[in-house]
C-alpha cells in the first residue's frame, strides 16, 4: 500500500487532541460540499433555460438557410436547387420572400417585415406552440390568411376574431412613375389580408406578419425571385454534414448559415451568461476550498510527534509533505463528491417532480425551473475543485517540511 495515502487516511478518521481541528475540517468539507453542489445545480438549471429558450427559437428558425451573398433576391429556378429540394434527409424546403412593409389596421400604422413563405413552412408541427392568440393559418380553400407577431400585435391592435377587418399592408410599387403623383398612394401597391393569429417567440421575431408566398410576390410584384431558403431535416441528418455538402457545390455566390449562426447573439448571450455564473460562484468555492489551509497547519502542529517519529525512522521532507498533501485533497473532495451527489439527486427530482416553481411573471413556457444534466459540468466542477484543492493543500504541506527544518535545527 502506498504508505503516504495510508498515513493520510488514518490522519483523516482518527482522533485529534484538539477539537477545533476536527471543526475547521468538518467546516471545510461542508463549504466544499455546499460549493459544489449550487455550482453543478446553477448550471444544470442555466442549461435548462438554454434548452427552452433555443427550443423557442428553434421552432421559428430553420436548421439551414440559405441566401445570396449580394442583392436581396435570387432565382431558386436552377438545376441545383431542383435536385436539393428532392435531396434525401430533406423535411422541409420553403422557399422566402421578405421584405419591409407598412402595416395598417384601423387607425394605427406600424413598420414591420413582411415574410411569404411555400407551403412547407406549415411542415413545422412545433408552430402552434409558439401561437397564443387564433390559429397558425395561412392558407384556406383560395383564401390567404397572415399571422402576425405579438409585436405587431400590441401596437396595432388586432383583433383576429374580426374577419370583416383585415390588416392592410403597403409596399412601394417598383415602377412607380417619376412624376409626383396627386394621390401618394398611387406609388405604392396596396393589399388587404385577415388575420388568423398570433405568435410569440422574441422581440426580433416578433415584428414579423407571415403570409402565403403568393400574396408577398403580388404585394412585392416578383413573380419567379425569392429572398431565401429555408430548409428542415428529417430526425438522425447530420445538419453540420449537410450543410457542407451544399457549401461544397452552390458556389460562392450564396451564404449558407445553419441554427448557430443565424442566431451568433443569442449563442452568445447564452454562453457568456453561463460562464460569468460559474466565475462568480467559482470564487465562493475558493474561499471553501482554501479553509483548509488552516486545518492542515492546526494539524501539523498537532502531529509534530509523529513528524518527528517519521523523521527519525527515515522518512524524507518529500514522503511528509505528501502525506498532509493527501489528507487536504481528501477533506476537500470528499465534500466535492458528496456535493455532486447531492446535486446530481436535485436535479433528478427537479427534472421530475418540478420542486421548485417559477413566479407566474415568468415568461417562459415550464412553471417550474428548467434543469438539464450535462456531464461536461460535473467533470468541470470536479476538475476545478481539485486544481484549487491542489493548491490549498501544496500550500499547507509546506509547513510541515519547515517543522522537520526547525526539528531538525533542535536536535
Amino acid at each position: 500500500m502506498n504508505t503516504p495515502f495510508y498515513i493520510a487516511r488514518r490522519y483523516l478518521f482518527a482522533k485529534k487532541s484538539t477539537n477545533a481541528i476536527n471543526i475547521i475540517s468538518t467546516i471545510s468539507v461542508a463549504g466544499v460540499f455546499v460549493g459544489s453542489a449550487a455550482l453543478i445545480i446553477i448550471l444544470s438549471v442555466f442549461n435548462g433555460f438554454e434548452e427552452v429558450v433555443l427550443k423557442m427559437f428553434n421552432t421559428i428558425t430553420p436548421q439551414i438557410v440559405i441566401s445570396p451573398v449580394q442583392g436581396k433576391t435570387f432565382d431558386p429556378n436552377t438545376p441545383y436547387f431542383n435536385k436539393l429540394r428532392k435531396e434525401k434527409g430533406v423535411y422541409s424546403f420553403t422557399e422566402v420572400l421578405a421584405e419591409n412593409a407598412l402595416l395598417r389596421y384601423n387607425d394605427k400604422q406600424s413598420v414591420g417585415l413582411v415574410k411569404g413563405v411555400s407551403t412547407d413552412y406549415l411542415k413545422n408541427k412545433s408552430l402552434d406552440s409558439i401561437t397564443i392568440d387564433g390559429n397558425f393559418t395561412l392558407e384556406n380553400k383560395s383564401l390567404n390568411y397572415a399571422v402576425i407577431g405579438s409585436a405587431i400585435q400590441t401596437f396595432l391592435m388586432v383583433n383576429t376574431t374580426d374577419p370583416f377587418n383585415p390588416l392592410q399592408v403597403f409596399s412601394p410599387k417598383k415602377k412607380a412613375s417619376s412624376v409626383s403623383s396627386v394621390n401618394p398612394a398611387d406609388d405604392f401597391t396596396i393589399l388587404s389580408i385577415p388575420v388568423s393569429g398570433v405568435f410569440e417567440v422574441q422581440q426580433d421575431f416578433d415584428n414579423v406578419a407571415i403570409v402565403p408566398l403568393r400574396f408577398a410576390r403580388k404585394l412585392l410584384e416578383e413573380p419567379v425571385r425569392i429572398s431565401s431558403i429555408e430548409i428542415n431535416l428529417e430526425r438522425g441528418v447530420d445538419a453540420d454534414q449537410f450543410k457542407a455538402n451544399i457549401e461544397e457545390h452552390i458556389g460562392q455566390n450564396f451564404e449558407i448559415k445553419d441554427r448557430i449562426q443565424q442566431n451568433k447573439v443569442l449563442y452568445n448571450i447564452l454562453g457568456s451568461e453561463k460562464w460569468a455564473v460559474y466565475i462568480i460562484l467559482t470564487f465562493i468555492l475558493i474561499i471553501a476550498i482554501f479553509n483548509i489551509i488552516g486545518s492542515l497547519t492546526m494539524l501539523v502542529i498537532d502531529k509534530l510527534k509523529d513528524i518527528a517519529i517519521l523523521s527519525s525512522l527515515g522518512a524524507g521532507k518529500k514522503l511528509i509533505k505528501r502525506i498532509f498533501l493527501l489528507e487536504g485533497m481528501m477533506i476537500t473532495m470528499a465534500g466535492c463528491v458528496f456535493g455532486l451527489i447531492v446535486g446530481l439527486g436535485f436535479c433528478l427530482l427537479q427534472q421530475r417532480f418540478g420542486l421548485v416553481k417559477m413566479t407566474q411573471d415568468n415568461l417562459v413556457i415550464t412553471n417550474a425551473y428548467p434543469v438539464a444534466l450535462k456531464w461536461k459540468d460535473f467533470l468541470l466542477v470536479f476538475l476545478t475543485v481539485s486544481v484549487f484543492s491542489f493548491m490549498a493543500s501544496a500550500l499547507s504541506s509546506n509547513l510541515s517540511v519547515k517543522k522537520i527544518n526547525h526539528l531538525n535545527q533542535d536536535l
